[in-house]
């Protein structure tokens, strides 16, 4: 987020006119200089992060209590995806798999491979990771950095995935993307017991078929989670404890 703030103020700065109002200004033109720049600091701040922001989330599918949403994001052709559901787990479980990138072919829906780049502590890490696309779709590839917080009230945890540039060179043959937003929301509800939300938006860059990209939205997200509730029961996760994800 804070790099996120840094954007915004530098976004605003340069281009919205200076606030440093004119003594002579009616107040009625002072307020409106005010609401100008509290509209466009919001519009900033739903870019930067389109799929958290979604409110009109439609039901696409449900499934063994694994529900997908879609919603539209401004200015995109893809739309956001929200998955929710309920597992049998802790926090902590969770948040052990979602960091364990070597393993993540195992569950993440056509991931051909996931390298990790760099960890930074058990909280923080980078990784990279190429995405397996039918023929004659090319391959995507994307570098991502992964943050877990907790709030120490709640114990919610939540686990940012944004796409980043560098680490690594671009690829012949691969399509980089660029642009992408995943959050992981992890929420005790009980002993053991946890509701998992992860929202997404990705633009994939290069043009895709529609068939793909509804493949993608919905059958991948279900695949995901349906892996998740088999990946949960290992005891390499199943007997985690983090510091920053109490049960």
């Amino acid at each position: 987020m804070k790099m996120q703030w840094v954007k915004m103020d530098q976004a605003i700065t340069g281009n919205l006119p200076s606030t440093n109002f004119n003594v002579k200004k009616t107040t009625g033109q002072i307020i409106h200089s005010i609401i100008r720049v509290i509209f466009f600091s919001l519009l900033l701040v739903l870019k930067l992060n389109p799929a958290s922001a979604q409110s009109d989330w439609k039901l696409r599918t449900e499934k063994e209590g694994i529900r997908i949403y879609t919603s539209a994001v401004p200015d995109s052709k893809v739309k956001a995806v929200k998955v929710e559901a309920d597992f049998n787990a802790t926090a902590s479980q969770m948040v052990a798999l979602v960091m364990d990138v070597k393993n993540s072919t195992d569950w993440v829906y056509h991931l051909k491979s996931a390298v990790l780049i760099k960890q930074v502590s058990s909280s923080e890490l980078y990784y990279y990771s190429e995405v397996n696309l039918p023929w004659p779709v090319g391959n995507r590839d994307f570098v991502a950095h992964l943050t877990v917080t907790q709030n120490p009230d709640t114990k919610v945890v939540t686990i940012d995935g944004p796409a980043v540039q560098g680490f690594v060179p671009i690829k012949k043959g691969i399509v980089r993307i660029g642009d992408s937003n995943g959050k992981w929301v992890i929420t005790p509800s009980g002993n053991d017991e946890i509701r998992v939300e992860y929202t997404i938006h990705v633009d994939p860059g290069g043009a895709l078929p529609s068939w793909l990209v509804n493949m993608f939205a919905t059958e991948g997200p279900l695949k995901i989670f349906e892996n998740i509730k088999l990946q949960l029961q290992k005891p390499i996760y199943k007997n985690s404890v983090l510091a920053s994800a109490e049960k």
